[in-house]
């Protein structure tokens, strides 16, 4: 039993505990949580930042407002890139000819190595062109029968509608009508199409964010050739204004095969002017408003000069090259959950998500900016049907910039890979080689730097199996199944599925990983 003065003192102990922890923090009544105080010095990557009771010093007012534009910069990088990238393929498509909605470029002898376009394929013969919905309002785009996978994308690289087999007209061809953005008219149109009577012909109607809008149709080789895609296209393919079907310009169609031409947006300053002449060319609406409080706080903003001051552009000039080389570390070194296709495996999914809105966990984790960021820096063309589970119609896609050790495949040394029999591909499997610094198709002495099982005639395993070669120069016998590499520069690749099958999507298939050959 407690006496009366030990409680005493109990207590006056207590009393002094709490007097102690309420005792006032200097220049104030009361004592103020330390975690709300600002220090009058902090160090910090940017080095000292200096404070009066709080109140940043001229000098750190200096430094933090360089430090917010070098970060906005970056960002602006990093969430710029889907505008700049479709605007690099509209600069790129004027400067090879096609310069008008009736002018298609057509990769008539396929895709070969001396355009620069972000990993091309050399397995379908591409048709590319770009509507103008400012200048001619509503447009028609007339897709002949069999065409394989085509899309519709806006001026920031968003879905606009499939085409061909994983579109609405499922490969027998059709009427698409595409409406601007300020279309006040009765009909009505949505992302993905709607079939509509439209005075009394049927239409598969959208509606686009954006004035400018890709157009990109693949055909499916015959044998092996393009002849029968190639004729198609040329006999098949009208883009003209709604109501104007008599009047408008007779097509063109101008061969991009074996042409140099530039289709990517630039990694330094330039790619600011690149995404101004997009901002200032589309509605103001076409991107929500906190990415347009993004692009504007770097001096980006539609109705406004892009004008910055020597100061600001020097450091806009460093943020680009931090975004560039963030770009490519998450390209290329990807460390977030759902990039890797296999455990202990190089080969990637560039579709991180499955999302071709970029949305994480269906959009309770937002958007996944980082996903997007890789998939555009390294590759065009949103369509869900990249994305997802499509059988034996859309197309799936593999890529791998190492060897089963783990280090960066290197265009001097010599390497194989297997894929297995039976490679769940209804239309055709190939494996594409691409430059690390351009990420276009690596310039070789092969004008295709790819291996494809329905163009080549590889050569098989007695279990039904294929092995590439990779390397400078080929293994004697095997020229067949050989893709050439350059030495002293990297080089990386895509596994491309079209048809998908069962197999790719459970992972009962998977391809084989890079070895090197000591």
């Amino acid at each position: 039993m407690k006496t009366p003065y030990r409680f005493a003192a109990t207590c006056l102990t207590l009393l002094t505990f709490v007097a102690a922890a309420e005792e006032p923090t200097p220049g104030y009544n009361h004592k103020i949580p330390e975690k709300i105080m600002t220090p009058d010095k902090v160090e910090t990557r940017i080095g000292t930042l200096e404070f009066f009771d709080g109140m940043p010093l001229p000098d750190t007012v200096d430094k933090l407002y360089e430090n917010l534009l070098l970060m906005r910069g970056v960002e602006t990088f990093l969430n710029g890139i889907p505008a700049t990238s479709i605007e690099g393929l509209r600069e790129g498509l004027i400067e090879a000819g096609a310069d008008a909605p009736n002018k298609v470029l057509i990769f008539d002898n396929l895709m070969d190595s001396a355009p620069l376009f972000l990993t091309g394929n050399t397995d379908t013969v591409y048709a590319a062109a770009f509507l103008d919905l400012k200048k001619d309002g509503p447009t028609v785009i007339e897709v002949p029968p069999d065409c394989g996978p085509g899309t519709v994308n806006d001026a920031y690289f968003r879905f606009v509608t499939d085409m061909g087999i994983p579109g609405p007209d499922a490969g027998k061809g059709g009427k698409y009508l595409v409406l601007p953005p300020d279309y006040e008219g009765e009909i009505e149109g949505q992302i993905g199409s709607k079939e509509t009577l439209v005075d009394g012909e049927p239409y598969f109607v959208s509606r686009s964010p954006s004035y400018a809008n890709l157009i990109l149709l693949r055909g499916l080789l015959v044998d092996g050739k393009t002849d029968a895609a190639t004729k198609s296209f040329t006999e098949g393919i009208r883009i003209y204004p709604l109501g104007k079907a008599g009047d408008a310009p007779a097509m063109e169609f101008i061969s991009g095969s074996g042409k140099s031409f530039n289709t990517i947006h630039a990694n330094n300053y330039d790619f600011y002017e690149e995404l101004d002449t997009v901002i200032q060319r589309e509605p103001v609406d076409m991107l929500e408003p906190q990415l347009r409080g993004l692009f504007s706080s770097v001096g980006i903003e539609k109705g406004k000069k892009f004008a910055p001051t020597d100061s600001q552009k020097k450091t806009l000039t460093e943020a680009v090259a931090i975004g560039n080389a963030t770009a490519r570390a998450i390209a290329f070194q990807p460390q977030f959950e759902g990039a890797d296709l296999y455990e202990d495996s190089g080969w990637k999914t560039a579709f991180v998500g499955g999302d071709y809105r970029w949305l994480r966990d269906g959009g309770q984790g937002g958007r996944h900016l980082d996903a997007r960021t890789l998939f555009f820096y390294i590759a065009t063309i949103n369509t869900p049907a990249m994305a997802a589970r499509m059988i034996g119609k859309g197309s799936q896609y593999a890529v791998n910039y190492t060897d089963s050790e783990g280090d960066y495949l290197d265009g001097s040394r010599n390497y194989t890979l297997t894929i297995p029999a039976n490679v769940p591909a209804a239309n055709f499997w190939s494996v594409v080689v691409y430059d690390p610094q351009t990420r276009s198709e690596l310039q070789t002495g092969q004008p295709f730097p790819s291996r494809n099982n329905k163009r080549d005639a590889l050569i098989e395993n007695d279990d039904g199996s294929v092995t590439l070669y990779f390397g400078p120069e080929a293994p004697e016998g095997k020229e067949n199944n050989w893709v050439e590499t350059v030495p002293g520069k990297g080089w990386f690749t895509l596994l491309r599925l079209y048809g998908p099958l069962d197999s790719w999507f459970d992972k009962s298939w998977r391809p084989g990983e890079f070895t090197l050959v000591q």
